[in-house]
Parts: structure tokens; sequence; C-alpha cells
């Protein structure tokens, strides 16, 4: 077990997009090592996803934790070469953090509902039919595959806030909000 070191925004590696993982190139005792490593991180980090890119790795692969409520509860999925398609038109605003823009949150608007298709860590190919949350993160991981930070997707900078701040004035309301 290797913890990865994070790479924060301003690196070039988050701005570029990522190659695709040959399927032989899944079987190297190397990449399943990553591939734990990066399930690792994740944890170490209390992330819901993280994309090789976040950890200086510019391949096509994320892990993340796809459980409807975020709490990261079971085993997180390896996505590996992921492809999404949107389902229907509607969409869902909802705060968003990123392990690479540490302490930061902003509100972007991301499709509600998606399928993706990728590879596991043996090569074999799985779809996914997501909604709400586990659509967000995966939607929000993908992104990094493709040198995409969440701010990026966001219709204005005006929410944009700090944890603390967050915490504070925002989380409670939303909290309400769903009640």
């Amino acid at each position: 077990m290797s913890i990865l070191k994070v790479a924060r925004m301003g690196h070039p590696v988050l701005r570029a997009k990522a190659r695709a993982i040959d399927k032989a190139e899944l079987k190297s005792p190397a990449l399943q090592q990553f591939i734990d490593d990066l399930v690792d991180t994740m944890y170490e980090y209390s992330g819901v996803g993280l994309a090789a890119p976040q950890v200086h790795q510019a391949v096509r692969v994320f892990v993340a934790m796809l459980d409807a409520d975020g709490r990261g509860e079971g085993d997180a999925t390896v996505l590996v070469n992921p492809e999404i398609l949107v389902v229907g038109d509607q969409t869902v605003e909802g705060w968003e953090g990123c392990l690479s823009v540490p302490d930061v949150r902003g509100r972007v608007s991301r499709a509600q509902h998606i399928k993706v298709s990728a590879l596991d860590r043996t090569g074999k190919r799985f779809e996914l039919d997501l909604s709400d949350f586990p659509a967000r993160v995966v939607q929000h991981e993908n992104d990094h595959l493709d040198g995409v930070l969440f701010f990026d997707r966001m219709r204005s900078l005006e929410s944009l806030t700090y944890l603390e701040e967050y915490s504070r004035y925002h989380a409670k309301r939303d909290d309400e909000e769903e009640d």
C-alpha cells in the first residue's frame, strides 16, 4: 500500500487529456498496484473519487464510491477507459469539491442521469446506470481524464467558497432545503 501524492491545481497533468489504457496493459502488476494505491489514496484523503491524473498519472482510470448517499460505504468501483452517455436532458446543480483543489467548494450543474460503460480492473466491460450523486461523482472524475476541473463547469463563480465558509453558511441551508 502506498499513499500517492495528489497533484494540486496548477500542475500541468491536471489540464492534459489522459491516454487510454490497453487491455493487455491492465494485466501488468505495476498497473494493478497503481489501482490499489489509487483506492488507498482516495480513502486516506476521505475522497469519494480519485482519477489517475490527480496522482500524476495521465491514464484513463478512476476509482469512485458510488453508493447513493456518498458516504463511501462498500467497495470502490474501478473504471478504466470510461465512456459516459447522458440520459435525458435534466440537469441538477450541486456542491462539489476536489482533492486537487483543497478546501474549496462550488455549485456545478451536471446531468442528473447517465449511463457509463467502462472496463473493470481485469479488462471486463461493464455498464452502470447512475442518477443523482453517483452520476455527479462519475462526471466529476471523468472530467479529470479530459483535463477539466469542476470550476470550469460552473455557470458562475459566485458560489465558489472555502470549505470553512461552505460549512458555516451553505451546508446547513442545503440540508434544510432537502427536508
